[in-house]
């Protein structure tokens, strides 16, 4: 995370995809399967990608360099960094 643009958390991604601003949202393995699918759908509308961490909302913490848990991160601007926003279906 050090180029480009990153939300994290539930609510925020919500706003992201209501927007349109988001590219790909990454959602931790343990997020609750309501909220899940809530934002598979947003992300179906908004046209953004959704990855399935393998590891959970304390791993995905961990990866963001945080010290918190993380149950979702919304990338809304990649930087520098190589990541394919390709949607299925495109």
């Amino acid at each position: 995370m050090k180029s480009g643009k990153v939300d994290l958390g539930y609510r925020s991604a919500l706003k992201n995809l209501r927007k349109t601003k988001a590219k790909l949202i990454i959602v931790a393995n343990n997020c609750p399967a309501l909220r899940r699918s809530e934002i598979e759908y947003y992300a179906l509308l908004s046209g953004a990608g959704v990855h399935h961490y393998n590891g959970s909302n304390i791993d995905l913490g961990t990866a963001c360099g945080k010290y918190f848990r993380v149950s979702m991160l919304t990338v809304t601007d990649a930087g520098d960094s190589d990541i394919n926003f390709s949607v299925p279906g495109q």
